[in-house]
């Protein structure tokens, strides 16, 4: 039995517990929702896939409570799927596995999945008690949240029935969320014929490593290191000065995750590999100085490889690298109301040259559909200018607050009476599926809160488990005192 079902509140955990043990990465939903749909049947309460593959349950009110107006809890069932380079974790097969470090919960190499597991396994835990008070409850699970919100944007309208949504996938307890930013997924590509390598040079493969990552929107005001950013540094120099050639480059591999690993295989002639060493070895020395304080210890690691028979051609090569060191990546700028709060970032997130395909993945984060447009309009202009085509896709729109939200002021009241403080009222600058389950629905009164988390989209994903009762309780009295109708 996991250490963590000895945790509090019991059903919370356990029920989160048993949600590790299910495969659940983007894009491979179908043993979750099974898990779900299964749970809801043991419980006894209605449930059912809808069209979107979301799974929607339905509980009815407590005897006498049946006026109250009906309260949607909301989640995500999916997961980001990140391990460690060294873990052999099968996202698609394998368990996660969870310990305790002290104050946190942790999985084993792996992302934990709280996000969103902790707020699924909360619903779960309201479904089957029969001892909580409440009205008629929904609850919205959707699917694959963490690449492009499919499950939000294809929510069948007149599905649900609630006139109060609860967002259960904030990562800061004392946060009562009343807005979050909108994004937009951008993609470019370009096919080119490989060259043939020279058959007196040498092939290197240089790694950027170390590196923290993190969640790519509320992470990425930290200054953290974009190991894509880095690796370019190089890539480029040594292309300058050591006659480099570039035969392929993987760094990345989540468009909502800051990436912390990249590696490029370069050809050069064998008299330059002394040059190159020192050159990698000066910007480990230059990373880790411009880092210090933000980042552990980065490291730039150079290793002899086979010979590849094909490289990239050269003017190609030359426009791809100038395209990847000039793309924007991090803040573009801060809501200027609010100056503490990133208003417009992007992740340079996922670069894959290799076999004559390359592809660069972003995503763009912003609360101004205006300024989104134009960092958009940027990156587009950027990889354009190296031949490239670009794509949007994926885009929702902001989650704008509602100052006047009669919610917002229950579960102010409610938070004080329970803990003695006042919570903090706030807007971030990850993507909830708020604003488009509000467009479909638009007489919901919203608020988005949870426990605390901290590196959500990386291995080092961990929560606070003692800030999980507080979430628990703000939940179980704010179900408690929905209004009447």
């Amino acid at each position: 039995m996991s250490e963590i079902r000895n945790l509090k509140p019991e059903a919370l955990w356990r029920n989160f517990d048993e949600l590790t043990q299910v495969p659940r990465p983007s894009g491979h939903l179908d043993k979750v929702r099974e898990f779900l749909l299964e749970f809801a049947k043991r419980a006894g309460i209605e449930a059912f896939k809808d069209p979107a593959g979301n799974i929607v349950m339905r509980k009815p009110a407590t005897p006498g409570m049946e006026n109250r107006k009906t309260a949607i809890m909301q989640a995500h069932m999916d997961m980001v799927p990140q391990k460690d380079p060294k873990s052999n974790h099968n996202f698609e097969t394998d368990p996660i596995e969870t310990w305790i470090d002290g104050e946190w919960v942790k999985a084993k190499g792996t992302t934990l999945g709280a996000d969103d597991g902790i707020g699924v396994a909360a619903i779960m835990a309201v479904m089957e008690d029969k001892t909580l008070k409440h009205g008629p409850l929904e609850a919205l699970i959707t699917a694959d949240e963490e690449t492009g919100m499919y499950g939000a944007n294809d929510l069948p309208e007149g599905e649900l029935t609630g006139e109060i949504l609860l967002n259960l996938d904030t990562e800061d307890e004392g946060q009562l969320i009343i807005g979050s930013a909108g994004g937009v997924d951008i993609t470019a590509t370009l096919d080119y014929k490989e060259v043939e390598t020279d058959k007196e040079d040498i092939a290197v493969a240089v790694t950027v490593k170390g590196l923290k990552g993190g969640h790519s929107g509320l992470e990425i005001g930290l200054g953290r290191g974009n190991a894509n950013k880095m690796l370019v540094r190089i890539v480029r120099e040594a292309i300058s000065d050591d006659d480099a050639r570039l035969a392929s480059w993987h760094g990345g591999n989540m468009r909502n995750a800051i990436p912390f690993e990249a590696t490029a295989v370069l050809t050069m002639p064998k008299e330059n590999k002394e040059d190159f060493l020192a050159l990698a070895a000066d910007y480990k020395e230059d990373f880790n100085t411009e880092f210090k304080g933000i980042e552990n210890e980065i490291d730039v690691i150079v290793k002899d490889v086979e010979l590849p028979a094909t490289e990239v051609p050269q003017e190609i090569q030359d426009n791809l690298v100038d395209a990847i060191y000039a793309a924007h990546n991090g803040v573009w700028r801060y809501i200027p109301s609010i100056p503490n709060i990133v208003e417009t970032s992007s992740n340079l997130a996922i670069v894959d040259i290799e076999g004559g395909k390359a592809a660069v993945k972003i995503l763009a984060r912003s609360s101004s559909e205006s300024v989104k447009a134009e960092i958009g309009t940027s990156l587009a202009s950027c990889f354009s200018m190296a031949g490239m085509k670009v794509e949007f896709s994926g885009e929702y729109g902001g989650w704008d607050p509602n100052p006047d939200s009669e919610l917002i002021k229950e579960m102010r009241r409610i938070y004080n009476e329970l803990f003695g403080n006042e919570p903090t009222v706030e807007v971030v600058h990850a993507g909830l599926e708020c604003s488009i389950i509000l467009s479909k629905y638009p007489g919901l009164d919203i608020c988005s809160f949870g426990p605390t988390l901290r590196s959500p989209h990386t291995p080092n994903e961990r929560c606070l488990w003692a800030t999980v009762p507080k979430f628990w309780d703000l939940l179980v009295r704010t179900l408690e005192e929905i209004p009447a109708k």
